[in-house]
């Protein structure tokens, strides 16, 4: 509920304070005083309308299933804007957008305007006989709630379904490039250090002449190898050193000359072949191991590529099973709703009845399964539906719904009524008096009375007033409510009898 009001310099208004009972709060006053205005500065700061103070404050009772990943709240929460060059909202000193604040706080602060009929669509009515349901009945309740996980399963399932679908056109393109990627790394198949390898052959066969030309120069040095041995021994010099160099040599010339038959083997026009396809995987993937890699990496897409077809099938089966599942829990649910709706129909006469109107029976339609089930629901008053209804039918319907209602609302929510009793007969006014005040034992509700009947039900009366062009807001006591109401009866200078009627009223 909303327990502070505070604004400052709201157009005729200077400032406004004001400490909210919970209840029935009624703003009453003469044509222009403001209420309105007053009514949507409560308005906006719900994100409803604009917010036209220079500085507008509320302070509420936070719900108790209100909830956010974003912001943080106190368990008396203060909502505030300020306009200056624009207006910015606050939420216990957290900035946040219009929009953010509206949609936090819809499902608590429900604003009935005469211009707007949502109440009456297909979603609204079947939540309406749903949660009147869910209360009284916990199979319902259970049916409800299975139905409800299971459809958004199903709608999961047939989003992958549909996912495959349109990648299947793209399919064959898919496993053709993952093939001719795979066959042309493995059609050169190149071995991890291969590369460096060919690059040392290469090296080689770049040198091999110059090599064979130096070795044969080299060879020279044994022919001398006699005589150098024969100066050791004259010089009774250990010669070991010598001789052992001199095999080590013959041993290295020997490997030259192996290396030198080996090369001459060798493809030169093959080893650079090999190098640049070695290389033009290597441009393309960065290494040979990166390649093999990437090639291992298409071959488990094909693998997956393979299965889509298998995982489709699955899904279709699934599918099908699913909703002939869905399409008989959504029936159980309908009989439910529709029975329900007769025992609404029957709740609701007796206040439409005094409301001066006729019966409103529930249509229901049968349409393809979505997340309400099988059911479209309208109302029908005397042919008419929601449409076609005037705003004074409109507004006292919905009255009496909501009051059809209440067994099934959580106390602590905020009603803001919009021209509720506006030009309404006296019997009216009277009905319509008795269900708000039926709505005020679960909702805190903020109505401009146009009405005695409503004003003497309220369980704060506030008078709006205006003197020299500046508005203000009173709340009154018992004698300021007899004066206000007689007012109301009798004008601007009521009679006894408009005073009397007033305190009978409040009596």
């Amino acid at each position: 509920m909303v327990n502070r009001l505070y604004l400052k310099e709201l157009i005729s208004f200077d400032r406004v304070e004001l400490e909210l009972d919970k209840g029935l709060i009624v703003f009453s006053g003469p044509s222009g005083a403001g209420k309105s205005i007053l009514m949507n500065a409560v308005l906006s700061s719900f994100g409803y309308g604009m917010a036209e103070a220079r500085l507008c404050e509320v302070s509420i009772d936070r719900p108790l299933s209100l909830q956010s990943e974003v912001y943080e709240f106190d368990d008396e929460i203060t909502i505030k804007s300020i306009k200056k060059d624009k207006v910015r909202y606050y939420i216990d000193n957290q900035n946040i957008s219009k929009k953010a604040l509206n949609e936090l706080f819809r499902p608590f602060v429900r604003y009935l305007s005469i211009r707007d009929k949502i109440s009456f669509a297909n979603e609204e009515l079947i939540d309406m006989i749903d949660s009147i349901l869910s209360t009284k009945n916990k199979s319902f309740k259970k049916l409800l709630k299975e139905y409800k996980k299971r459809y958004i399963n199903y709608r999961t399932k047939l989003a992958q379904l549909q996912k495959i679908k349109e990648d299947e056109s793209k399919l064959a393109q898919l496993i053709e490039f993952a093939n001719f990627e795979i066959e042309k790394i493995e059609g050169v198949n190149p071995k991890i250090g291969e590369d460096e390898e060919l690059l040392k052959i290469k090296n080689q066969l770049s040198k091999i002449d110059k090599i064979n030309e130096a070795l044969t120069n080299a060879n020279e040095i044994f022919n001398i190898e006699e005589a150098v041995s024969e100066v050791y021994r004259l010089l009774d010099k250990d010669d070991n050193f010598f001789i052992d160099t001199m095999n080590q040599l013959r041993a290295d010339f020997e490997d030259v000359e192996l290396l030198s038959e080996e090369l001459t083997e060798v493809d030169i026009e093959s080893v650079l072949n090999r190098l640049e396809q070695i290389s033009l995987l290597k441009t393309r993937y960065g290494s040979i191991e990166k390649a093999l890699e990437y090639a291992q990496n298409k071959k488990e897409e094909l693998k997956g590529y393979q299965n889509i077809e298998q995982d489709k099938t699955m899904l279709e089966s699934f599918l099908e099973l699913e909703l002939h599942e869905l399409q008989t829990l959504a029936s159980r649910i309908s009989l439910y709703r529709q029975k329900e709706a007769k025992n609404i129909e029957k709740e609701l006469e007796k206040y439409l009845k005094e409301l001066k109107l006729s019966p409103v029976y529930f249509r229901f339609n049968t349409i393809y399964i979505d997340e309400l089930g099988v059911d479209k629901v309208e109302i029908d008053l005397n042919g008419s539906n929601a449409s076609t209804l005037s705003g004074g039918e409109f507004n006292r319907v919905r009255l009496a719904m909501m009051v059809v209602s209440l067994s099934s609302q959580q106390k602590g929510g905020v009603v803001i009524l919009d021209e509720i009793d506006a030009n309404v007969s006296g019997d009216e006014s009277i009905a319509i008096a008795n269900m708000i005040a039926k709505l005020s034992s679960v909702y805190q509700v903020f109505a401009i009375s146009h009405q005695a009947h409503l004003a003497s039900k309220a369980n704060q009366h506030i008078l709006i007033s205006k003197e020299n062009g500046k508005s203000q807001a009173t709340i009154l006591d018992r004698q300021g409510r007899v004066d206000e109401i007689a007012r109301i009866v009798g004008g601007e200078k009521p009679n006894d009898e408009a005073v009397n009627f007033a305190i009978k009223l409040l009596d």
